[in-house]
């Protein structure tokens, strides 16, 4: 049984104990709010490996939109999910990452450019 599921298993043994429910409610959105972060960190340090990116394609001449890559993402992030969520759903939320990085690639590319 891993962290999480100690965690779940304690919040359902508490909620059948009659336990504060309220209090337990707010301990996991403290949870999601934690996580929430770290989210956002990922992303950002994802966005900066995009920006890099932008900046080589720049370099060479190629295009920022590169639809092979961004299917072989998707099914990678189809393939790593572990669940409760649905395949499809985390690759529309990757499809989402994945046309803001492309975004911030051709801002990057056209203000280096601009230089």
């Amino acid at each position: 049984m891993g962290a999480d599921d100690k965690t779940v298993a304690q919040t359902r043994q508490a909620a059948d104990d009659g336990s504060d429910i309220a209090a337990r409610l707010n301990d996991f959105r403290g949870r999601i709010d934690r996580l929430d972060e770290e989210i956002v960190r990922l992303l950002n340090a994802r966005a900066t490996c995009a920006n890099e990116i932008g900046w080589l394609k720049g370099r060479a001449g190629m295009e920022i939109y590169e639809p092979v890559r961004e299917q072989a993402v998707l099914e990678h992030v189809r393939e790593a999910n572990p669940g409760p969520l649905e395949g499809d759903a985390v690759a529309r939320v990757f499809e989402r990452i994945i046309d803001e990085s492309r975004r911030l690639e051709r801002l990057t590319t056209e203000a280096r450019q601009r230089q």
